[in-house]
């Protein structure tokens, strides 16, 4: 009289479900074991990630007990069945028109800093899902202020030297502090950023096969030996000066970029930015512009580093970011690089009389000693820019520095005088 088991049945340990009959607690646990062991090997014979498998057919799978994988039957997508000729018509709009079904979900790293806001301003206008992540050393929530309260807008504090966890399809990489008192400050963690920042934003684009555009930067060219500054000058660098932790973490990013590029087929942009100012610098980050202005609307004198007869070339933030936008957008763009500058040269000496005139100030002009290894002329060749992307820059210096200086004296209404840091003779 002892019952007879099923052998598939009883190779399944029987496990006593406390206040219930030792047989029928066997017989759940069985059930139990034998719905999580047909799972299994479902998922074993269809991930669920598979490319091979549709939702749909997944969604019929059957699960029953078997003796083999899993049973499929293919049902039609609800789009292909009798009286969906609407959803097949919207599906194959063309053109500008083309139905889109999710918009891309963008990362920018150091999204909360001077360029990266200015870019997440742009991307959540145009609807995309963007998550700006930041440690803010040198970006500042003040700069996002304004898209917080937005549904497809994400702020996440996290350094960029640490390994990202995110579902994106494109990556802007702008972290690292670009102003020469930001990144002397800590040269080692300056170099960490640009070259593990590099590797953590790359693995990323490798495992979800997302797009990633590189800011990189003009001083890659060093103190440059061609001018004006072509893609293919391989720079004049000091490897060991007190800017080289800024240049060569740059020039070794952009290595990292090419490498996975070639050897794991990353989709790479790689961007070099020359001078940049406009709206939300930092006040007390020492660069030219911003450095200007500040001590005009003080009424402090301008420092003025060196004879003021170097060279720079100004973008207004506008220009740079339709540039940036432009070059990622296109689809099956060179890796680059790419100068993205104004090509407009204007001595130092001549930036100060425009500032000291648009500002309406007084002020003095003091000359410091000229910094090592600060290189005496800089202007892009933007011709590939422009051949690619149709893009130039349209904003004059002087109309930049005027939306610049009122930004900055709301700013300084705000923020007491004496609380901002500028250089001073």
């Amino acid at each position: 009289g002892a019952a007879r088991i099923p052998l598939r049945a009883a190779r399944r340990p029987a496990v006593r479900v406390r206040g219930s009959p030792r047989g029928a607690g066997a017989a759940l646990a069985n059930r139990r074991a034998g719905g999580q062991q047909e799972r299994r090997r479902a998922n074993a014979f269809f991930p669920l990630d598979s490319p091979t498998v549709s939702p749909y057919v997944l969604a019929q799978a059957d699960l029953r007990p078997s003796a083999g994988p899993p049973a499929f039957r293919e049902i039609p997508d609800p789009a292909t069945r009798p009286g969906t000729e609407g959803i097949r018509n919207a599906l194959e709009v063309s053109g500008d028109a083309r139905m889109k079904h999710y918009s891309d979900r963008v990362l920018v790293t150091g999204g909360a800093g001077f360029i990266g806001s200015h870019v997440c301003d742009r991307l959540v206008a145009q609807g995309h899902d963007v998550i700006c992540l930041d440690n803010f050393f040198t970006g500042s929530k003040a700069n996002v202020a304004g898209l917080l309260g937005k549904a497809n807008f994400e702020l996440v504090r996290h350094d960029v030297t640490e390994p990202l966890r995110l579902e994106v399809d494109r990556i802007f990489n702008l972290a690292c502090p670009a102003s020469p008192i930001h990144y002397r400050h800590d040269p080692v963690q300056t170099v960490k950023t640009s070259v593990h920042g590099a590797i953590n934003v790359l693995d990323l684009a490798h495992r979800r096969g997302a797009r990633i555009l590189q800011a990189s930067t003009s001083e890659v060219y060093g103190d440059p030996l061609v001018h004006p500054q072509k893609e293919e000058d391989w720079g004049n660098v000091n490897p060991i000066g007190p800017r080289a932790c800024y240049d060569e973490g740059k020039r070794c990013a952009e290595t990292l970029f090419f490498d996975y590029h070639r050897q794991h087929g990353v989709d790479i942009r790689v961007a070099r930015i020359f001078n940049t100012y406009g709206p939300r610098m930092h006040a007390s980050d020492g660069r030219v512009v911003s450095n200007f202005i500040v001590q005009a609307l003080l009424g402090h004198p301008l420092t003025l580093v060196g004879d003021g007869l170097q060279t720079r070339s100004f973008c207004f933030v506008d220009d740079l970011v339709d540039g940036l936008l432009a070059y990622m957008d296109l689809d099956d763009a060179p890796p680059g690089p790419v100068n993205l500058g104004r090509p407009e040269e204007t001595t130092i000496a001549a930036l100060a009389e425009a500032v000291l005139r648009i500002c309406g100030a007084g002020s003095d002009i003091v000359h410091l000693q000229q910094g090592e290894d600060d290189p005496l002329r800089r202007k892009p060749d933007i011709s590939r820019a422009s051949a690619l992307l149709g893009w130039t820059p349209r904003v004059p210096l002087e109309e930049g520095i005027e939306i610049t200086a009122a930004w900055f004296r709301e700013l300084l209404k705000a923020v007491p005088g004496d609380r901002i840091d500028v250089a001073r003779p």
